[in-house]
C-alpha cells in the first residue's frame, strides 16, 4: 500500500515538476496562462473544502495574493539572483519538504505531530527539514547547486537558515490547509494528481512560500 503510494507519487512528480519547470522557463504569456489555471483549480478546490462559507472569500483573496505573488518572483532579481532561479529555488525546497516530511513519516512512524493532521508525525517533520538542508548541501558541496554564486560561497550559513525557513513556512501552509479538509471531513481537495490528490494538495505549502517570501523580500 505504501510502496504503490510513493510510486504513484514519484511518478506524478516526476511528469508534472519538468512541466511546471517547462512554464516558469518560458515565462511570458505562457507562464501566466499556466498559473491561472492552477488558480482557476485552486479557488474550485477551495471553495468545495471551505465547510463555512465565511472562509471562501478571505481564502479566495488569499489564492489570488499567492499567485500574483509567483508571478512577480518569476520577474524580480535579488542581489545576484534572478527571477526564474528564485521561482525553481522555491519549488525545489518546498517539494524536497513535503518528499522529507512523507518518506521519514511513513518509513519511521512514531508519535503523531497534531490532530489537525493525523498522518503527521514528529519523524516527519524532522524529516521535512533535514531532506531539504541535507541535499542543499550535497548539491552545493559538488558545485551542482543551480544558485550557487558568490552570495552562497561566502554566506552558506544564511543560505540554510533560508531553507530552513522555507520549509517551515511551507509545513505551516500544509497544516493550514489540512486543517480546512479535515473541519470538511474530506482527506484530499480533489483527484487531479495521482499520489497526491488535488492542485491544493500539492501546493499548500507553496502558496504560503511564494507570498510570504515576496513580502518580507521584495515590498
Amino acid at each position: 500500500m505504501i510502496l504503490n503510494e510513493f510510486k504513484n507519487r514519484l511518478i506524478s512528480s516526476l511528469i508534472f515538476t519538468p512541466v511546471v519547470i517547462y512554464f516558469v522557463y518560458l515565462g511570458s504569456y505562457y507562464f501566466m496562462l499556466f498559473l491561472y489555471i492552477c488558480f482557476a483549480i485552486a479557488v474550485y478546490e477551495w471553495v468545495a473544502i471551505a465547510k463555512s462559507r465565511k472562509y471562501v472569500v478571505p481564502g479566495f483573496i488569499f489564492l489570488m495574493l499567492s499567485f500574483v505573488s509567483a508571478y512577480q518572483i518569476r520577474y524580480v532579481s535579488f542581489m545576484e539572483f534572478e527571477g526564474f532561479t528564485i521561482f525553481l529555488t522555491i519549488l525545489f525546497i518546498c517539494i524536497l519538504t513535503d518528499l522529507g516530511g512523507y518518506i521519514f513519516g511513513k518509513i519511521l512512524k512514531g508519535p503523531k505531530l497534531t490532530s489537525v493532521s493525523p498522518k503527521k508525525t514528529i519523524s516527519g517533520l524532522i524529516g521535512s527539514f533535514l531532506l531539504p538542508i541535507f541535499t542543499s548541501y550535497i548539491l552545493y558541496k559538488n558545485n551542482l547547486l543551480i544558485f550557487k554564486n558568490y552570495f552562497v560561497n561566502t554566506e552558506f550559513l544564511l543560505f540554510i537558515i533560508f531553507v530552513s525557513c522555507l520549509s517551515l513556512i511551507s509545513q505551516l501552509g500544509d497544516l493550514g490547509i489540512s486543517y480546512f479538509k479535515r473541519q470538511s471531513g474530506i482527506k484530499n481537495s480533489g483527484k487531479i494528481i495521482p499520489g497526491h490528490g488535488g492542485i491544493l494538495d500539492r501546493i499548500d505549502g507553496m502558496i504560503f512560500v511564494f507570498l510570504i517570501t515576496y513580502i518580507i523580500c521584495f515590498i
